[in-house]
């Protein structure tokens, strides 16, 4: 598939549907970054065809229809009209070539998962409920680059070869998440975030920490990740709440 084939269409239009609303609500929570960052979501069993925002585009103004239709195998996106943001393409482009079970991408420079990730120890340790959630499920990339053009956005790709591992901190730059689909993904990016404050206001305090034990803290996670569908009902409170205050997210 390539980008000359970009067009509003009702093809993958509830997965459309679903990126769309995250979003919206990422927006609202000032959890964007004016016209950058970027989420994607796999369409297709290998997960090489997914859809992604458009380069340059607010995520207030978001819709199902104008999220991009990309290939990460085409050669020729970059070339063509309407082509996606060259750092976005080399970031997304390259975990979805390469992560088959990357199903849904969020990368976003949140300030608490960023400001974690500016610390010389980026590592989260687990002092609640929403710390211990990411306890042994995250990777930290220590070796930042510069901005995500192809090279490095194959270099972090790599780092994601442990399906358990679905939390990138980003050294010097910000988060990146993986989920099976858009509910999964935006509930643990929300559920990063919550973590990752909760983290630096603790260590604002200058109070030594209460730090869980690894036994509690595994149990912990695993009971998070066994919970039934609190990220599917998560998702579409927020499409209720959208809908009710007539977003048009969903055109």
């Amino acid at each position: 598939m390539s980008v000359a084939n970009l067009r509003p269409n009702i093809d993958h239009w509830p997965e459309r549907v679903d990126l769309a609303a995250t979003f919206r609500w990422t927006e609202r929570l000032n959890m964007h970054e004016g016209v950058a960052n970027h989420f994607s979501l796999a369409v297709n069993e290998e997960g090489t065809q997914f859809l992604m925002n458009a380069n340059q585009m607010h995520f207030a103004r978001i819709t199902a229809s104008n999220l991009l239709f990309l290939d990460a195998n085409d050669p020729d996106v970059m070339s063509q009209p309407g082509a996606p943001d060259p750092t976005a393409w080399g970031l997304h482009g390259s975990i979805h070539r390469h992560c088959p079970h990357a199903r849904c991408v969020m990368h976003v420079h949140s300030i608490f998962a960023t400001v974690l990730a500016s610390l010389a120890d980026s590592t989260l340790p687990p002092i609640d409920q929403n710390t211990a959630t990411f306890f042994n499920r995250y990777v930290v990339d220590q070796e930042f680059g510069g901005l995500a053009f192809e090279s490095e956005g194959e270099r972090c790709a790599s780092m994601l070869s442990d399906p358990k591992k679905k939390v990138m901190i980003m050294g010097n730059h910000g988060v990146l998440i993986i989920g099976s689909n858009p509910a999964d993904a935006f509930n643990r990016l929300y559920y990063f975030e919550r973590a990752a404050e909760t983290y630096i206001r603790a260590l604002q305090t200058g109070q030594p920490l209460r730090v869980l034990s690894d036994e509690i803290a595994e149990k912990t996670a695993q009971e998070l990740d066994d919970y039934p569908d609190q990220s599917g009902a998560h998702l579409r409170e927020i499409k209720a709440l959208l809908d009710a205050d007539g977003s048009d997210y969903a055109t």
